[in-house]
Formats: structure tokens, sequence, C-alpha cells
């Protein structure tokens, strides 16, 4: 709690918000463009994946999926899924896919999925996922 009351951005940061406010703003149609690309990619795959359900995001770089359609099934190394807390753990053990669990944010039972990355890295991703919701039983 008291970091959270107590620390503020810093003067450097505070300073970058000015620039980027009051600078260029050519770039940002197809930055937008690539984000709302990686977006409807993430949503897609996820959706392919067996159990997950993506709803599409309006705004900012990550999803919520829900991961409610895994819950109960077991993973290939035997252990039972029984929360979105065990589905970011077993996927990041079989998968090597970092995802964060909903619990954190109050969404279980679901999880978070960042866009903020390459194309690639992400089509990598959705392949994992995939791969493990598909290996489970």
């Amino acid at each position: 709690m008291i970091s959270q009351t107590t620390s503020n951005p810093c003067s450097i940061s505070q300073w970058a918000a000015v620039e980027a406010l009051n600078g260029p703003q050519d770039f940002l149609p197809a930055r937008r463009a690539v984000y709302q690309q990686r977006r409807d990619m993430v949503v897609a795959g996820l959706n392919a994946a067996e159990g997950i359900t993506c709803p599409t995001p309006e705004g900012a770089f990550y999803v919520y999926p829900s991961c409610a359609g895994v819950i109960g099934k077991t993973s290939p190394s035997g252990k039972v899924i029984e929360s979105d807390k065990d589905f970011a753990a077993e996927l990041l053990e079989q998968e090597k896919v970092a995802i964060v669990f909903g619990e954190a944010f109050g969404l279980s039972p679901a999880f978070r999925v960042s866009y903020a990355t390459s194309t690639e890295a992400l089509q990598e991703a959705l392949t994992r996922i995939q791969r493990f919701c598909a290996n489970l039983t």
C-alpha cells in the first residue's frame, strides 16, 4: 500500500510524456494499424485453442481470454488444471509461454496476454498455447 500512495512518476518520465504529447504524431496511424493486426491475430489464435474463449478488446495492448474451458483437464505432466493460476504455471512449464493469471486482476478464470511484442513472437506463442490446450485430457 505504501508504494502505491507515496510513489510518483519521476520528473524524467513526466517530461517524456509532455514531449510525447506535443511532439510529432504522424507515426501513430501506422503503429495503430500494427497493433490492431496483432490484436486480431491474438484474438483469433486464442479462440482457436481448445477450451479458450477470447473477446476482442476495444483498446489497450493486451487481452483477457477465459480459460474456463480447460479447468478440470489434466496436462501432459499429470497436473490437473484447477485454476487460471494452474493454467499459467503449466503453460510456462510445458511450453515456455509466460502469461499472467487473471486472479491477479480479479478476473478468474482468465489470463492476460500482451500483444506488445513482435508478430513473430506472438505467432510462436499462439502455436504453443494451441498445442498445450490440444494436449490437455
